[in-house]
């Protein structure tokens, strides 16, 4: 489990790339049904990730089972009464920040740092 300063350094580097790089979205159809089934754009969807606070940290830092693929952080958020789960990586240096998942939780999701 990660530190509170460590997932807010986390959070903090992501906007500052996501802003500068805007962030690359991991196309898999469980992530793109998932905008359809909760209504959600893909601006809305932008919104929630950068509004992820500290408090929705779920887990992480998570290595990739690619080792040439940086770690990621997992959250949940709620919007509209819907638990979303949330999965992210900073990416390469000088490269965008990946949402590798967007969905509706599968599974309960404990919030260590609430």
């Amino acid at each position: 489990m990660a530190l509170r300063d460590d997932v807010q350094t986390f959070l903090n580097e992501f906007r500052v790339k996501a802003r500068t790089f805007g962030i690359d979205y991991y196309p898999r159809k469980k992530n793109t049904d998932a905008l359809l089934q909760l209504g959600i754009t893909a601006n809305i969807r932008e919104e929630i990730i950068m509004k992820l606070e500290v408090r929705d940290y779920y887990r992480g830092p998570t290595e990739d089972i690619d080792p040439k693929r940086p770690e990621f952080y997992e959250f949940g958020t709620n919007h509209n009464g819907q638990v979303i789960y949330v999965k992210l990586s900073l990416g390469k240096f000088g490269k965008s920040p990946h949402c590798m998942s967007f969905h509706k939780s599968e599974a309960v999701i404990d919030y260590p740092l609430r």
